[in-house]
């Protein structure tokens, strides 16, 4: 009833994807919309290259509280707080099988990359892990105060 209201925006990169809409573009049209029903606005930035994720965090910090990569299945150890109080983090990881390629039985991928040629994947048994971040958000402004992983395996 009188809880905090959050915007989250799911942005697709373009780099080594299909072609789509320019990310930069279109998060400047969704914060302009949402900007005045919340202050905090969680950004999921789901693309392939590190590179993109690194210049979409730069680019919208300070306009909201966390930039979050997604789609690598890897976490990276490089979250901050970026200058005008953006949480960033380039991928926040995967839930799933922890001994797996990418949640793909490792085996599988193994031979594919060996023979170059098709191979049914199949989802990886065993051990999970669960990774993820942290962020506590100052919700009068909006800026983000620390940002820490999560890797529960």
């Amino acid at each position: 009833e009188n809880g905090t209201v959050i915007g989250i925006v799911n942005l697709s990169g373009r780099v080594f994807m299909n072609p789509l809409d320019c990310p930069f573009r279109t998060a400047d049209v969704i914060i302009e919309k949402i900007k005045p029903l919340t202050k905090i606005i969680v950004v999921d930035f789901h693309a392939e290259a590190s590179s993109e994720k690194v210049a979409m965090g730069w680019y919208l910090d300070g306009r909201v509280s966390i930039v979050a990569g997604t789609h690598t299945h890897i976490q990276t150890a490089d979250e901050r707080i970026l200058p005008k109080g953006t949480a960033y983090i380039t991928d926040v990881g995967m839930t799933g099988p922890r001994d797996s390629v990418l949640g793909i039985k490792k085996e599988l991928v193994i031979q594919k990359f060996l023979s170059q040629r098709p191979v049914r994947f199949e989802v990886a048994k065993g051990s999970q892990q669960l990774n993820g971040i942290v962020v506590e958000v100052d919700v009068s402004s909006g800026k983000a105060k620390s940002i820490k992983r999560v890797n529960i395996s």
